[in-house]
């Protein structure tokens, strides 16, 4: 069972090691909706980082996961599909 849910911290160390884009976590929290590809995260590489968080959890992620817009809307996606596990 999980028992935490993703954080902007966490969701910055998996932009780095799977899309290769280092981003402040501070800020990450402090402007959650700043769009990933102002931060320099593609389609790709949030695919990357959603194989990623499967792999961890054991748990498939909604198929619509990557092609969420901002770190605000991809954690609320994660954390509710982890909750419901």
């Amino acid at each position: 069972m999980i028992t935490t849910g993703l954080t902007f911290g966490e969701l910055a160390a998996l932009m780095k090691q799977s899309a290769g884009v280092t981003v402040d976590p501070a800020q990450l929290e402090k402007d959650p909706e700043t769009p990933f590809s102002g931060l320099g995260v593609d389609s790709l590489g949030l695919l990357g980082i959603v194989g990623e968080l499967e792999n961890r959890h054991g748990v498939a992620l909604p198929t619509d996961a990557e092609r969420c817009k901002t770190p605000a809307e991809f954690v609320a996606l994660v954390n509710n599909t982890l909750a419901g596990v």
